[in-house]
């Protein structure tokens, strides 16, 4: 087992939760990485439109959402990370003990926020795509037709990932207060 400069033993005084949501962001982090190469190579493979640009030109429409969707995954994945100092803090400076119900809280937490932002999102960007007609460029090899009506269809399953993305930063933010105030 590695001992780190300070001489100290990371798993006698490691947190469980701080690796998983540690985890759960370079596991996002993937999931976009994966996404930006599959456009980069469609770009690559198909030069006849210039996909971030003719979407960047778009930006007033339905473009934006596949920006926006990009932007806040980005903003989710740093902030499963930034979840992860939380409970080090907790775990590690504190050392404060994690009872049953913030132990659920913290599940509760750890799956809403990564299943809650990923799946919005994804939705938002692949929204955007549909609407401003590159999707075709992925499914039939050539621009398609704008069709910004495509993005109502989107609202329901949007919002109903998104609370439950709220559902988890909630029960996190309770979690935490359970374990604060613990022995």
């Amino acid at each position: 087992m590695p001992i780190f400069y300070t001489g100290v033993d990371m798993e006698e005084i490691g947190s469980k939760w701080a690796n998983r949501f540690i985890i759960a962001a370079i596991l996002q982090g993937g999931v976009i990485t994966a996404m930006s190469i599959v456009i980069v190579g469609i770009q690559m493979s198909y030069t006849q439109v210039n996909i971030i640009q003719y979407l960047s030109l778009s930006f007033e429409g339905t473009a934006k959402w596949f920006f926006l969707g990009i932007i806040f995954y980005l903003i989710v994945v740093l902030a499963v990370a930034v979840s992860a100092l939380f409970y080090s803090h907790l775990e590690i400076t504190l050392k404060k003990k994690f009872s049953k119900a913030s132990n659920v809280m913290a599940a509760i937490h750890l799956i809403g926020m990564n299943i809650g932002g990923a799946g919005a999102m994804i939705i938002m960007a692949f929204a955007g795509l549909a609407g401003t007609g590159v999707l075709s460029i992925f499914t039939e090899g050539k621009l398609g037709p704008k069709y910004p009506a495509i993005m109502d269809s989107f609202i329901e399953p949007i919002g109903g990932f998104i609370a439950i993305l709220a559902l988890g930063v909630i029960c996190g933010g309770i979690g935490f207060i359970l374990a604060f105030r613990s022995k």
